[in-house]
Protein backbone atom coordinates (compact mmCIF):
# COMPACT_ATOMS: atom_id res chain seq x y z
CA UNK A 1 0.00 0.00 0.00
CA UNK A 2 1.52 4.00 -1.37
CA UNK A 3 0.65 6.52 0.31
CA UNK A 4 0.41 10.07 -1.11
CA UNK A 5 0.33 13.49 -0.28
CA UNK A 6 -0.60 16.85 -2.06
CA UNK A 7 -1.32 20.34 -1.87
CA UNK A 8 -2.69 22.30 -4.15
CA UNK A 9 -2.73 26.36 -3.23
CA UNK A 10 -3.94 28.80 -4.37
CA UNK A 11 -7.63 27.75 -5.28
CA UNK A 12 -10.38 30.13 -6.41
CA UNK A 13 -13.72 28.23 -4.70
CA UNK A 14 -14.13 28.50 -1.45
CA UNK A 15 -15.52 24.77 -0.16
CA UNK A 16 -15.61 25.06 3.07
CA UNK A 17 -18.48 24.92 5.46
CA UNK A 18 -20.44 22.22 3.16
CA UNK A 19 -21.52 18.41 4.73
CA UNK A 20 -18.58 15.81 4.05
CA UNK A 21 -19.56 13.52 0.81
CA UNK A 22 -18.55 9.86 0.26
CA UNK A 23 -18.49 8.52 -3.81
CA UNK A 24 -17.53 5.31 -5.22
CA UNK A 25 -16.30 2.00 -3.64
CA UNK A 26 -13.31 0.56 -2.49
CA UNK A 27 -13.36 -2.78 -5.17
CA UNK A 28 -11.36 -4.26 -7.66
CA UNK A 29 -10.40 -1.77 -9.99
CA UNK A 30 -12.51 0.80 -8.52
CA UNK A 31 -12.09 3.52 -5.27
CA UNK A 32 -13.70 5.78 -2.71
CA UNK A 33 -13.49 9.34 -2.56
CA UNK A 34 -14.24 11.29 0.53
CA UNK A 35 -14.01 15.47 0.56
CA UNK A 36 -14.66 17.51 3.42
CA UNK A 37 -14.51 21.08 4.50
CA UNK A 38 -11.01 22.29 5.93
CA UNK A 39 -11.92 25.91 7.01
CA UNK A 40 -8.46 26.12 8.93
CA UNK A 41 -6.56 25.49 5.52
CA UNK A 42 -7.02 27.49 2.38
CA UNK A 43 -5.52 24.63 0.53
CA UNK A 44 -7.01 21.86 -1.29
CA UNK A 45 -5.37 18.77 0.40
CA UNK A 46 -5.39 14.96 -1.19
CA UNK A 47 -4.17 12.13 0.23
CA UNK A 48 -4.36 9.06 -1.21
CA UNK A 49 -4.02 5.44 -0.57
CA UNK A 50 -3.42 2.81 -3.25
CA UNK A 51 -2.82 -0.58 -3.46
CA UNK A 52 -0.58 0.03 -7.06
CA UNK A 53 2.38 1.60 -6.20
CA UNK A 54 4.53 3.05 -8.35
CA UNK A 55 2.71 5.82 -10.11
CA UNK A 56 2.81 8.83 -7.91
CA UNK A 57 3.61 10.55 -11.46
CA UNK A 58 0.13 9.45 -12.37
CA UNK A 59 -1.23 10.41 -9.14
CA UNK A 60 0.44 14.08 -9.86
CA UNK A 61 -0.74 14.59 -13.11
CA UNK A 62 -4.32 13.22 -12.43
CA UNK A 63 -4.99 15.60 -9.77
CA UNK A 64 -3.21 18.74 -10.81
CA UNK A 65 -5.62 18.50 -13.46
CA UNK A 66 -8.83 18.03 -11.28
CA UNK A 67 -7.56 20.88 -9.37
CA UNK A 68 -7.10 23.25 -12.70
CA UNK A 69 -10.70 22.06 -13.42
CA UNK A 70 -11.99 23.11 -10.22
CA UNK A 71 -9.46 25.09 -8.48
CA UNK A 72 -10.66 24.51 -4.43
CA UNK A 73 -9.81 25.83 -1.52
CA UNK A 74 -10.54 25.03 2.18
CA UNK A 75 -11.01 21.69 1.32
CA UNK A 76 -9.97 17.68 2.25
CA UNK A 77 -10.05 14.60 -0.20
CA UNK A 78 -8.95 11.23 1.03
CA UNK A 79 -8.92 8.51 -1.48
CA UNK A 80 -8.85 4.60 -1.13
CA UNK A 81 -7.68 3.16 -4.36
CA UNK A 82 -8.07 -0.48 -5.17
CA UNK A 83 -6.29 0.04 -8.86
CA UNK A 84 -8.50 2.41 -10.81
CA UNK A 85 -7.48 3.96 -13.75
CA UNK A 86 -6.83 7.51 -14.24
CA UNK A 87 -10.29 8.12 -16.16
CA UNK A 88 -12.55 6.65 -13.25
CA UNK A 89 -9.86 8.59 -10.67
CA UNK A 90 -11.03 11.67 -12.65
CA UNK A 91 -14.72 10.69 -12.71
CA UNK A 92 -15.22 9.81 -9.29
CA UNK A 93 -13.28 13.25 -8.10
CA UNK A 94 -15.97 15.13 -10.39
CA UNK A 95 -18.42 13.37 -9.18
CA UNK A 96 -17.37 13.86 -5.40
CA UNK A 97 -17.13 17.64 -5.95
CA UNK A 98 -20.70 17.39 -7.49
CA UNK A 99 -22.41 16.12 -4.82
CA UNK A 100 -20.34 18.31 -2.63
CA UNK A 101 -21.71 21.14 -3.86
CA UNK A 102 -25.32 20.21 -3.22
CA UNK A 103 -24.39 18.81 0.05
CA UNK A 104 -25.92 21.34 2.61
CA UNK A 105 -24.09 23.44 5.01
CA UNK A 106 -23.37 22.77 8.19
Amino acid sequence: MEHLHFAFEGGRVNAERRAAQIVGVVASGNLEVLIESAPADPACRIDVNTAANGFARIWEAVLGDFFERHSLSHVRISINDAGATPAIVTLRLDQAVESYARGRVR
